[in-house]
């Protein structure tokens, strides 16, 4: 999730725009393969899916396929001219295009990148480096939201964002709730492949946790759901990564209770404030063993100027009453008081948690674009097994204030539920005995090549001070530098072994044996996707 509020310059504005009128595609002639790839989608779906409205080339028309490449791009740092573009897009309309593409892709010999929400960190679903020539499958006309309160469930399309799924529960019911991501524009698709972690989490776990059923298209362009694709692919794909195993359709999701009063806050620190640290070193010895209705989240952030500060937001299942008691006698160093806290909805907590302006209807929920703008970014990630000493946070410090708005580091709290479901339940395996994760964020704008050698000497300065053998992130968080897939498919299982241990660690051998069996011919790749067994195997 990025939470920087801090809007792009205007220069940086004027460049983009620039930037998108001198922008031009060499495209691999798409003009016969298009010509294919359409005839072949008639034969194999009786659905009209009308050109003009699911079909964009460079060809046809360059600005309109720009803008439709650019809609629900989330890093810009993969937006350049160098950057691979797909041959053509295909926005499906119904589920058996979605069949029909896979059948004609496999027919056609191009291959498929999938996107329902365009957040991945690091653009694997509408980018190939390793892939020429690639279609776009563009899922976000797939976008319907079935809510039955009755039965404490909703079917949600993968085009969905988690906005539109949190603002259609609040439509039946203010005591029901969905514990997801804080970002409201990520795509639902996607982001419960990996997990889906948000602020009802210590609670009743994560996104992929609640999941009921699903509908997937396989390799062989099949729609199952979780009855006919077996035990072995439902696992794999709450929690194994996106574009793996399928291109998801839907998910049934477990709507989960919420009291109709819960309590938001957000109290900042500057190091002036807390110049040795106590109250970051408290919040690591407690955050995770807080009673599990209590989520507090701490965000350390460049402010500019050679200044940082972190903030401390929270979100409480209940009255603001019960929260002061409880933070007096747990953590008193942050000093909470009823000023810094405010008793709210649970719909409305999902707008405070997405950092939206403070007064923002409702209903920006249901907008495509975030309010969180950050145009060119890399992400890192670390899983956190025992406090970091306070000499080490302050080098997180040190090293933050020299940033300009942006970038941040945030720490997000495990325990409760988190720590009672088993690390094989699903193949997300970050479970019990982790107190906290870690996402490093680095605004890179124009300064790319500083911003990338920045991060990562602040990823490999917190090595002592996190997880090891294996070295675990999440994988949401996806960080190519990690390693990458090549078309040399013999040797990607070897070198997946190690990324594959820092996302799944015991996990990922189940994955590769899945991966194997539902998908032997490898038709769903990318940079990081979970590669099939040896041939010698």
């Amino acid at each position: 999730m990025r939470l920087s509020k801090s809007p792009p310059s205007i220069s940086y504005i004027s460049f983009l725009a620039l930037y998108i009128f001198s922008y031009t595609i060499t495209p691999v002639s798409s003009n016969y393969l298009q010509e294919d790839f359409i005839k072949c989608l008639h034969r194999n779906t009786h659905v009209n899916f009308p050109l003009e409205k699911t079909f964009f080339t460079p060809e046809k028309n360059a600005s309109t396929f720009i803008n439709v490449l650019e809609a629900t791009a989330q890093n810009y740092r993969f937006l350049t001219k160098a950057t691979p573009k797909p041959t053509f897009i295909f926005k499906p309309v119904h589920e058996s295009h979605v069949q029909a593409s896979v059948i004609c892709s496999k027919k056609l010999g191009i291959h498929l990148r999938v996107r329902s929400g365009g957040h991945d960190f690091e653009a694997v679903s509408y980018v190939s480096q390793i892939e020429t020539p690639f279609v776009l499958l563009d899922l976000s006309k797939l976008r319907q939201i079935n809510v039955d309160i009755e039965e404490n469930s909703a079917w949600v399309q993968a085009g969905a964002t988690l906005g539109e799924v949190y603002y259609r529960i609040a439509e039946k019911s203010k005591i029901h709730g969905f514990p997801a991501g804080l970002c409201s524009t990520v795509g639902v698709g996607g982001y419960i492949t990996g997990g889906g972690y948000g602020a009802l989490m210590r609670k009743y776990g994560l996104a992929a946790d609640n999941v009921l059923d699903a509908k997937i298209v396989d390799a062989n362009g099949k729609l199952l759901d979780r009855s006919s694709m077996g035990e072995d692919m439902f696992w794999a794909i709450r929690g194994g990564g996106g574009g793996s195993f399928g291109i998801i359709l839907a998910w049934k999701l477990k709507l989960v209770p919420v009291p109709e009063t819960l309590t938001i806050f957000s109290v900042t620190k500057t190091l002036e404030q807390d110049p040795d640290l106590k109250t970051l070193s408290k919040w690591q010895h407690i955050a995770d063993k807080l009673v599990e209705e209590l989520f507090i989240r701490v965000v350390i952030r460049a402010s500019g100027n050679n200044t940082a500060a972190a903030s401390y937001r929270g979100q409480f299942l209940g009255d603001q009453g019960t929260l002061i008691g409880i933070m007096k006698k747990a953590f008193p160093e942050l000093g909470l008081t009823e000023k810094d806290c405010t008793e709210m909805r649970w719909i409305e907590t999902v707008i405070f948690n997405g950092e939206f302006p403070s007064g923002t209807p409702i209903d920006a929920l249901i907008q495509v674009k975030s309010p969180l703008v950050n145009p060119s970014f890399k992400s890192k990630g670390d899983i956190v097994k025992k406090p970091i000493p306070a000499l080490a946070l302050k080098g997180i410090f040190k090293r933050m204030v020299q940033q300009e708005p942006g970038t941040f580091v945030a720490f997000t709290p495990y325990g409760g539920m988190m720590a009672k479901i088993s690390e094989s339940e699903i193949p997300f395996p970050h479970r019990s005995g982790t107190l906290f994760k870690i996402l490093y964020n680095s605004n890179t704008g124009t300064r790319l090549s500083r911003q990338l050698n920045w991060i990562r000497e602040l990823y490999s300065f917190m090595t002592p001070y996190v997880s090891s053998n294996p070295r675990q992130s999440y994988v949401n968080y996806r960080d190519l530098d990690l390693g990458q897939n090549t078309k040399n498919t013999t040797s990607n299982f070897k070198n997946a072994q190690i990324w594959g241990a820092t996302y799944f660690k015991g996990n990922f051998e189940r994955l590769v044996r899945i991966k194997s069996k539902v998908d032997p011919g490898n038709i769903f790749r990318h940079e990081q996707s979970i590669p099939t067994l040896p041939v010698h195997s």
